[in-house]
């Protein structure tokens, strides 16, 4: 999850759905949205349909769920050798990756 913190969706929370590390951007669910219109197709009816737009990940920032904010990160390793994020605010453990 993260925030938005610049941009004309500033405040908004979403789920990353793809991320383009070259481009140095992320698609996020309900944010950035654009317009498309569509040809219909033998699968899909056409019109104006709506579609989140990659947003740059400088304008992004990690969700904390407990302080409820946008706030930066850490990595350490448990005892048990698996890596995690944390809040560098409150601590709080955000993701764990093995």
């Amino acid at each position: 999850m993260v925030v938005v913190i610049a941009g004309k969706d500033k405040g908004k929370i979403g789920k990353v759905l793809k991320v383009f590390p070259r481009k140095g951007r992320a698609v996020v669910e309900g944010v950035n949205l654009v317009k498309r219109h569509m040809k219909p197709t033998p699968y899909s009816s056409g019109g104006i349909i709506e579609k989140p737009a990659p947003i740059h990940i400088s304008n992004l920032m990690v969700y904390c769920p407990k302080c409820k904010r946008g706030v930066k990160i850490g990595r350490k390793f448990l005892e048990d050798g698996t890596k995690v994020r944390f809040c560098k605010k409150c601590g709080e453990i955000i993701e764990v990756k093995e």
